[in-house]
């Protein structure tokens, strides 16, 4: 299934998410223009390593962040940055600016940390916006569970659009994710098919959790 909006009008320009789609592609482009060993290394040291964790190595802290702005090739970005230019937006405008940058930051983090949590042992390094936008659709689904999705289903040689509500689409990917990173459980493999599927687990639910601590924390300063 493939998102293609959401019927979601929101209140306010979404100035970080968009600033967050340049500086993204921004540093892909960089990236993608180096030669291939300068490219090898860069990802080396600005991704994810999780055996670097167990060394105390302070590059393993800086690159929870530097990591979020890598990504593997075309198709990675262009899927990354066309959710976050769905789901974005609205989340947020019920965040407000400042808030929303340190939530989709912070989402990225408890990502990468859900995947250096289930394989510390890995030395492949992690890259990618996908924990920290899995961050942003958890909190997406609890502040706008009915809001409608038009979505691209595919059935055989047809596709159909169906609106589907937000907690449907984005229940429905969580549980995928978490099923396809099943499998590494019984293996040495710490990815399954190169997809860090326990960064989007850790995103997910990292963003879930925040985004209900803000609704509670919201509603303490109105009443």
């Amino acid at each position: 299934m493939l998102p293609l909006r959401d019927l979601n009008r929101s209140g306010s320009f979404p100035l970080v998410n968009w600033l967050l789609i340049a500086a993204n592609c921004a540093a892909f482009l960089f990236q993608f223009q180096l030669a291939y060993p300068a490219q090898d290394q860069l990802i080396e040291i600005a991704g994810v390593v999780p055996a670097r964790f167990l060394t105390g190595s302070p590059l393993a802290v800086v690159s929870l962040f530097t990591s979020q702005f890598l990504h593997g090739g075309w198709m990675h970005i262009i899927s990354n940055m066309w959710v976050l230019a769905i789901f974005g937006d609205n989340v947020e405008d019920r965040f407000g600016h400042a808030r929303y940058l340190m939530f989709y930051l912070a989402s990225g983090v408890l990502g990468a940390l859900g995947q250096v949590i289930y394989s510390p042992d890995s030395l492949v390094p992690m890259i990618g916006a996908s924990g920290a936008i899995a961050g942003v659709l958890g909190a997406y689904m609890l502040f706008f569970p009915y809001a409608k999705v038009v979505t691209l289903v595919p059935i055989f040689f047809f596709v159909r659009f169906i609106e589907l509500p937000a907690w449907v689409f984005l229940g429905g990917w969580f549980l995928l994710q978490f099923l396809s990173g099943l499998p590494a459980a019984a293996g040495a493999a710490s990815m399954q098919g190169g997809v860090a599927y326990w960064a989007h687990v850790g995103g997910f639910a990292g963003g879930l959790l925040l985004a209900i601590l803000f609704a509670r924390r919201s509603a303490k300063l109105i009443n």
